[in-house]
């Protein structure tokens, strides 16, 4: 199977060149979201196989002569500055089969212009947060498994969920996961995740991680709700 997930629908030609898309966000073309795709395969390629140095000299100074051109563009704003509390009345994809929403596309989990991310895809089914993934050699651990550290991202990552379709911005305060199985690498794995309750601004969250039938991880969260300013980091205090 493939090392990430590929959404095959057809991406829109453009020749945008503005750093802002028409509602505040940063302006995420589909040759940023191709790009970040082949480093991430690069990421993922390199983890797994074994070049030689003439190869990867090759590789080195292509790149080097790249990454100039990258940073004297101008600057890329943070979504969560840029949108603001609009990001909260943004639409989570409803479905499996539902458009793939990019509000957060820098996003170190799910966000897919990101080339060091995980490519995860999330969706809502009713009160329930769904996200699936399929992981490359770049995020392994003890050989053949996922590192704990990345499942742990992949539970938070689905939590959040649950947070935006209860319309509760929130930090996550402590998480506790149970591993019951090694999560293997290269396969498709799904996230869901539930409101338990709430008490106050103290919000609890359950999930489980599996791959197929077998049960990867199971969680539950304690997340702290915050103002709409705090939590975008405009408010200038550091509590929450």
């Amino acid at each position: 199977m493939s090392e990430e997930l590929i959404d095959d629908r057809e991406t829109p030609e453009t020749d945008e060149s503005e750093t802002l898309s028409r509602d505040g966000l940063p302006y995420t073309s589909p040759l940023r979201l191709n790009l970040a795709r082949s480093l991430r395969r690069l990421g993922n390629s390199l983890v797994s196989h074994q070049p030689d140095d003439d190869e990867l000299a090759r590789v080195l100074a292509a790149i080097d002569e790249l990454i100039p051109l990258v940073e004297r563009s101008p600057d890329r704003g943070h979504a969560f500055h840029l949108g603001g509390e609009g990001l909260f009345s943004t639409p989570i994809p409803d479905g499996a089969s539902a458009e793939r929403s990019d509000a957060f596309p820098d996003c170190i989990v799910s966000g897919r212009a990101n080339p060091m991310g995980l490519d995860a895809r999330l969706w809502r089914d009713g009160d329930e947060a769904v996200l699936n993934v399929v992981l490359g050699p770049a995020f392994e651990g003890a050989p053949g498994r996922t590192h704990g550290g990345v499942v742990a991202s992949l539970i938070d990552e689905t939590m959040g969920l649950v947070l935006a379709i209860s319309s509760t911005p929130a930090f996550t305060g402590r998480l506790s996961i149970t591993y019951r199985s090694p999560t293997p690498l290269g396969e498709f794995l799904e996230a869901r995740a539930r409101l338990i309750g709430r008490s106050g601004r103290k919000v609890t969250v359950g999930a489980e991680l599996r791959c197929g039938d077998t049960l990867l991880a199971e969680a539950e969260g304690l997340f702290i709700a915050v103002d709409i300013e705090n939590f975008v980091g405009l408010s200038g205090r550091d509590d929450v």
